[in-house]
C-alpha cells in the first residue's frame, strides 16, 4: 500500500514543461536533480556571473552591512524614523533569506518582519489594504514585508485567487496608497528578486529533499510550475504600472543569494542618511546585480 501511495504521489508530481520551446520532464520527487536543470540554474536568466560570491568574503562583508545596519537602528531609535522594507519575487526567489540577512542581528522589539496568512472571513469584506495598514511601523521602527499587497498583482490573478476587476482596480490604486505612505514621512523601499526559470526548479528540487527545507515547499509551488509565463507576464504588467518617482522598483538579480543579499543591503544603506555611516564599509552596489524599475529586466 505504501508504494502504490508513493508510486502516485511522484506520478501527479512529474510535470512536463516547456523550456525554450522544448517539452521537458521535471519529477520533483526523484532525488536526482535533472541534468538540465543542474548545467543551466546558476546562468539562467542571463545572470552576469560564472559563480557565486565565496563564502568567507561573504561573511566578511555582511558582518560589516550588519554592523551598518545596527547604527541604522540607533539612529532610528533616536529620531523617531520609520522603515519599510518590501521583498517581493517569485516563490524560492530568496526573499526569506535576505530579509533574515537584513534583520538578523537587529533588535527585533524595532526590526519587525510581516508574512500575512490569507485573508480571513472578515478581511476578504474589507478593502484589500486595510489588513496591511495595520501592520506599518510606528515611530523607530523597520517592517520588513516576507511578500505584501502585491499578492494581487502577481499569484492571484494567475492562481484565480481574485476577479480581473480586482486585479485591475489594485494596480491602479496601489500607487496612490504607496505616495500616501511617503508623504507620510515613511522611507519605503521595494524590492522584486528576480531568479531564472531553471534556479526556481533547482531550489524548489533543493526543498523536496531536504528535511529541514521541506516545509517551504508548497502545494502552491507545484501547482504553479506550468505557469512560468503568466507569472513573467503578470510581473512585467506590475513593474510598468507601480513604478513611480515615490515607491519606485529595486531589481535584485538573484541567483546567487549571497551578491543579492549584499547588494540589496547597500542599496538601502546607501540611501539613508544615519549617524556614524561608514560609507567605505557599506561599498558600492554592483549595478550588475541591482537596478531601477522594469527596463532592468530584459
Amino acid at each position: 500500500m505504501a508504494s502504490m501511495q508513493a508510486a502516485t504521489k511522484t506520478e501527479s508530481r512529474a510535470v512536463e514543461l516547456d523550456i525554450g520551446g522544448k517539452k521537458k520532464l521535471f519529477d520533483i520527487d526523484n532525488p536526482e536533480l535533472p541534468k538540465w536543470i543542474d548545467e543551466a540554474a546558476f546562468s539562467s536568466d542571463d545572470y552576469p556571473y560564472k559563480k557565486k560570491v565565496d563564502e568567507e568574503e561573504y561573511l566578511e562583508t555582511l558582518e560589516k552591512l550588519q554592523i551598518e545596519l545596527v547604527k541604522l537602528q540607533l539612529w532610528q531609535q533616536a529620531t523617531g524614523k520609520r522603515i519599510i522594507a518590501l521583498f517581493e519575487g517569485r516563490d524560492a526567489a530568496g526573499k526569506g533569506g535576505a530579509i533574515q540577512a537584513t534583520s538578523g542581528n537587529l533588535n527585533p522589539r524595532w526590526a519587525r518582519v510581516v508574512a500575512l496568512t490569507k485573508p480571513t472571513e472578515t478581511e476578504r469584506g474589507q478593502w484589500y489594504f486595510q489588513r496591511y495598514i495595520a501592520t506599518m511601523p510606528t515611530s523607530g521602527e523597520l517592517v520588513l514585508y516576507d511578500r505584501s499587497w502585491y499578492n494581487r498583482a502577481g499569484v492571484e490573478p494567475v492562481m484565480g485567487f481574485c476577479t480581473p476587476e480586482q486585479h485591475e482596480q489594485f494596480l491602479k490604486q496601489v500607487p496612490r496608497f504607496e505616495k500616501m505612505i511617503v508623504h507620510e514621512g515613511i522611507q519605503f523601499f521595494k524590492f522584486w528578486i528576480n531568479i531564472g526559470r531553471e534556479m526556481q526548479l533547482k531550489r524548489f528540487h533543493d526543498r523536496c529533499h531536504d528535511p529541514l527545507k521541506i516545509w517551504k515547499l508548497s502545494p502552491m509551488d507545484i501547482a504553479a510550475l506550468n505557469k512560468w509565463e503568466d507569472y513573467t507576464e503578470k510581473r512585467n504588467q506590475m513593474l510598468k504600472e507601480t513604478h513611480t518617482d515615490q515607491a519606485p522598483w529595486t531589481v535584485v538579480r538573484g541567483n546567487d543569494k549571497r551578491r543579492a543579499r549584499l547588494n540589496l543591503i547597500r542599496h538601502m544603506l546607501s540611501r539613508l542618511d544615519y549617524d556614524g555611516k561608514d560609507k567605505d564599509a557599506i561599498g558600492e552596489v554592483d549595478d550588475k546585480i541591482i537596478g531601477s524599475g522594469p527596463g532592468f529586466l530584459k
